[in-house]
């Protein structure tokens, strides 16, 4: 079941976080532009000032207390407007302005936004996704914009967006998982990956795995999340080749045996009890290794 959005509620706690990060000048054209709309809402005015944001909007990282991260959760489950930036939250609060009575006419409003957005608004349209009205009508739409090479979109909708795991099909999630891993993104910021895992998904990524080995080229340890829950007997071999690798390969190799019934995997895991314990402690998670690959990579 995906999340329930209140829009009103959503509207009031992004203009919440923009009168916190915004300087003085920037509310003034803020509340200017939104009682234009309000008063007297007309489109092209509207996709003006959608578009012409980035001309008084600055694009400074948001800056969230841990209670507003708590209250983003709680306004939509997986919503993190921590990783945004003002100018993608104030373009956010202008679309929750358009009108959305006609189901129709809003997503053929959305979608002409889209088509003649330029980078930085296709990174917030894609990253507004789940706070918008009729979330399930802009799938498609999304499934095409996880096919971009362009890194800052493909993030917008990949990382730390709760809209792919709530609303993509399998075969759109699972090229999105495998582009990322493809692009070298950050894995651990995919939400919902463990729920969305499959075992589609984790033989693509087997064979992945092995047409780099083959080459000679590494493969991210992040990638045998997907992978653990779905190990065949055939696959213990690609774990031992992961625990007789790097120090991080060997973390993961185990991590992944943790999260499998195999009586292969576990014998493995239960060779290594510190690791194990780690584990079980949750001093040891995908986190954990994503971070640490990250920050070498």
């Amino acid at each position: 079941m995906t999340a329930q959005v209140d829009f009103l509620q959503v509207s009031a706690f992004l203009k919440s976080i923009i009168e916190d990060n915004a300087n003085n000048e920037e509310l003034d054209w803020i509340n200017q532009q939104e009682d234009k709309l309000q008063d007297n809402f007309q489109l092209r005015s509207f996709y003006f000032t959608f578009s012409s944001a980035s001309r008084f909007i600055t694009k400074k990282p948001l800056t969230l207390s841990e209670k507003q991260k708590i209250e983003a959760n709680r306004v939509r489950k997986g919503f993190r407007p921590q990783y945004w930036n003002l100018l993608q939250c104030v373009r956010t609060h202008l679309l929750l302005i358009l009108p959305y009575e006609d189901a129709e006419k809003y997503v053929i409003n959305l979608t002409r936004l889209h088509e003649t957005a330029d980078i930085d608004e296709q990174v917030t349209l894609y990253a507004a996704l789940p706070l918008l009205p009729f979330p399930e009508e802009m799938s498609s739409r999304a499934a095409v914009g996880i096919r971009t090479n362009i890194t800052d979109v493909f993030d917008a909708i990949a990382l730390n967006n709760p809209y792919p795991a709530d609303f993509l099909n399998q075969a759109a999630w699972n090229q999105m998982v495998l582009k990322a891993v493809f692009m070298q993104r950050p894995l651990y910021e995919i939400y919902g990956a463990n729920e969305r895992s499959n075992t589609e998904l984790a033989g693509m990524l087997i064979d992945f795995a092995h047409e780099r080995w083959a080459a000679s080229r590494k493969v991210t340890p992040e990638l045998w999340q997907f992978v653990g829950p779905f190990l065949l007997k055939s696959q213990i071999a690609d774990i031992e080749k992961l625990i007789n690798g790097n120090p991080l390969e060997k973390e993961a190799g185990l991590l992944a045996c943790s999260q499998s019934n195999l009586p292969e995997a576990q014998r493995l895991l239960d060779q290594f009890t510190e690791i194990k314990e780690d584990i079980s402690n949750e001093k040891l998670n995908w986190t954990v290794i994503g971070k640490k690959y990250n920050e070498t990579t």
